[in-house]
């Protein structure tokens, strides 16, 4: 998926603002996302991770509950990294522009992830200069990084529709990236090794780190928001968006300490609260604009294992009028992973590049965070060119 068409920008100046679309209007007009390297079956997890002592059982039950069979990783089977975080979203920024030359350059750069090797500058302003160092976005932008968990490049994207909304920008680019195998291989990692301490192996602070170098692998996705729909291809009308914290309620679930690097999350905080919770942001999100599921046809969960479907299907249907039959959902979790960060941006490109969107199709993006549980939701309709 290496990008290779060289980008042009037609007019780096705002156009004029066309009387059919007023600034309250914005639209996702293209996407685009980069996996590194071959697809790891998980035969051949190891041989990119590598091993840590006892491990075997754990990496076992984890991959048999989270039904994930493929992903990337940004490094090579000597754990020498290929990528890093920056080029690759970078790379997916450029696959999202390089489609065909652009009528407005994007003056607003918005960029999230979990882990950036550097604390500053920020990650926006990194993959701004990559970007100009290859030929695009060779322009003053403003710029906007956001850290955090899964929701940290939902936050890019809801700060990128409000500056397009706002007609503050005719035009934002917005991603996520996710370098998880850097701070997940065996070269790197260092759990607290406390298992004679506890009875039940998930309450243990090795668990809580070792566990999730089977759930979670690399990648990025990016999304280029106009004030004005494509005139020669789908885009997608931003609706709303909707997203709210619980950290007022919840306990501290899943972090990344500075100093160590060693990602952790309680699998018991997660289970306690995540769905509750989560079935309340879906209600506010559809009560706050007077909506019913029912009016999607699709939905797209950011779900970070299968282990979970069907507590997330029972929280579909119970929004639907008839839960013998819920709105769908998709989902691309088995073939490419969970990254993170950048898991909405690759599942909502890879969605409308293998399926054939409809005029006024409603999709619906879900995504949670336990990081302290926040929650973003996202409602799209299909406009045709």
């Amino acid at each position: 998926m290496q990008p290779t068409a060289e980008y042009t920008a037609v007019n780096s100046s705002p156009p004029s603002r066309s009387s059919h679309h007023p600034v309250a209007s914005c639209f996702i007009t293209r996407t685009g996302s980069f996996l590194p390297g071959p697809r790891v079956t998980n035969e051949r997890l190891t041989e990119f991770l590598g091993n840590l002592p006892g491990e075997e059982e754990v990496m076992r039950q984890v991959l048999r509950m989270n039904g994930i069979v493929g992903r990337h990783y940004a490094q090579d089977t000597n754990q020498i990294p290929t990528h890093d975080v920056y080029e690759l979203g970078t790379l997916a920024a450029m696959h999202c522009l390089d489609s065909s030359p652009l009528q407005v350059s994007p003056s607003y750069l918005a960029a999230g992830t979990t882990h950036c090797p550097l604390s500053g500058p920020g990650l926006s302003s990194i993959v701004h200069r990559q970007l100009a160092d290859r030929g695009y976005l060779n322009r003053s932008v403003e710029i906007s990084s956001h850290s955090g968990i899964c929701t940290s490049s939902s936050a890019a994207f809801v700060g990128a529709v409000r500056a397009v909304k706002s007609g503050d920008h005719h035009a934002a680019l917005c991603l996520g990236t996710e370098h998880a195998s850097e701070i997940l291989k065996s070269t790197k990692i260092q759990p607290i090794d406390d298992r004679n301490a506890h009875v039940d192996l998930r309450n243990s602070q090795w668990f809580m780190a070792v566990f999730l170098r089977f759930m979670l692998s690399d990648g990025a996705g990016a999304f280029l928001i106009e004030n004005e729909p494509s005139d020669t291809r789908p885009s997608l009308r931003v609706n709303w968006t909707h997203s709210v914290s619980f950290a007022h309620e919840a306990p501290l679930c899943m972090k990344l300490e500075n100093e160590t690097g060693l990602l952790t999350q309680d699998v018991k905080i997660l289970s306690r609260h995540m769905f509750e919770l989560g079935g309340r942001a879906f209600s506010q999100s559809l009560q706050q604009h007077g909506e019913s599921l029912d009016e999607y046809a699709m939905i797209l969960p950011h779900m970070s294992s299968f282990f979970f479907r069907r507590k997330m299907e029972r929280v579909i249907a119970s929004h639907c009028s008839d839960q013998s039959a819920p709105v769908p959902y998709w989902t691309n979790l088995a073939d490419v992973g969970n990254t993170g960060a950048a898991s909405i941006y690759v599942m909502l490109d890879h969605h409308l590049r293998s399926e054939t969107p409809q005029a006024g199709e409603r999709l619906l993006l879900f995504i949670p965070e336990s990081g302290q549980f926040n929650f973003v939701l996202v409602s799209l309709t299909v406009v045709m060119p």
